[in-house]
């Protein structure tokens, strides 16, 4: 989905699937994708909300301010999941903000984290991160999604001293 038709329709030609404006196909979906950037997730969730209806939601986004002494968490309470779980009526979970997108091209993604309050959306949530990560594993609450938001801004940090494309990786795990 896309809020342009012909971007969308370009898109999914290209990943061979059907593609349309975003109230078009979020009804059609299992899960939906909140995979917009972080200054557009609630406005995006508000005017997608009555087409998604009771369709769980997969928020991706992370809240971050951009400063000289680099990059920070942009919120003091709570996470832009939580917000997006005020504004639609369906369940949400929270994950994936630990993957740059250089590791998932290039075979090394780490593990997927995700949390969610609904069983339901954290099982879809999970299966998804599952096809793209080595592991997608279940960190809890959709409350620990301003953790995996927070992490966001310590990976990019991480990236930009060290030249490099980190992600997370759990250890102890089977």
């Amino acid at each position: 989905g896309s809020r342009d038709a012909e971007r969308a329709r370009t898109t999914a030609e290209e990943l061979g699937v059907d593609g349309g404006r975003n109230e078009e196909v979020v009804g059609d979906a299992d899960l939906v994708v909140l995979a917009v950037k972080s200054n557009a997730t609630l406005q995006t969730a508000t005017e997608l909300a009555g087409a998604i209806g009771t369709t769980p939601v997969l928020s991706v986004a992370s809240d971050l301010r951009f400063s000289d002494e680099g990059v920070l968490p942009g919120r003091h309470q709570g996470s832009l999941a939580e917000e997006v779980a005020r504004i639609v009526r369906a369940p949400v979970a929270s994950g994936l903000q630990s993957f740059a997108a250089a590791n998932l091209s290039g075979g090394d993604p780490g593990d997927a984290l995700i949390c969610g309050g609904d069983d339901r959306a954290k099982e879809l949530a999970l299966e998804l991160a599952g096809r793209l990560a080595d592991r997608a594993i279940d960190v809890g609450p959709l409350e620990n999604s301003r953790a995996l938001e927070g992490m966001t801004s310590v990976i990019l940090n991480v990236n930009k001293r060290y030249k490099a494309h980190a992600g997370v990786r759990l250890t102890g795990l089977p």
